[in-house]
């Protein structure tokens, strides 16, 4: 059994220790969100944040988290997507399949969450998620239109 703090609520999962939390999520939780990409924390798409800090879902083994640890999933960004992130890349009109975004996303929100008025240069260190339909452009213009509304975030 293990205790985990998702999206601000307690959750009691029993899994295996070396579960990959991203199943623990998606499975156990029922947040569907999160998107199974490679398997091996390289695309991006299983991106939550844990602490604050943006994090591949796919290669932590619930094991490794613990219950005071904060992991927040795209389903906890807001509610409402009025988070400043979710507001530009729909602004943008950033997807195109839109299967890596909810990744994307959550990576957005942890570099303006650190950097709030990020460079070119600081988008393309921070946003390493991969996208098939290569909006990088759009993911680009997005991040800088966020950065504008860093207040809410």
């Amino acid at each position: 059994m293990a205790k985990l703090n998702i999206n601000g609520s307690m959750r009691d999962v029993e899994v295996e220790a070396d579960t990959p939390l991203l199943w623990v999520i998606r499975e156990q939780v029922g947040l569907t969100g999160t998107k199974y990409g490679c398997g091996i924390a390289q695309c991006g798409a299983c991106s939550v944040h844990i602490n604050d800090n943006v994090q591949r879902s796919c290669s932590i083994r619930v094991e490794d988290v613990k219950a005071s640890d904060r992991i927040v999933t795209i389903e906890g960004l807001s509610t409402t997507s009025s988070h400043p992130v979710q507001k530009a890349w729909a602004a943008i009109d950033v997807p195109q399949c839109g299967y890596c975004q909810s990744g994307q996303i959550m990576a957005a929100a942890a570099l303006l969450k650190r950097t709030p008025k990020p460079t070119d240069r600081d988008i393309d260190e921070a946003m390493t998620n991969i996208c098939r339909c290569g909006t990088y452009q759009r993911i680009r213009a997005a991040v800088h239109l966020a950065a504008n509304d860093t207040s809410k975030i």
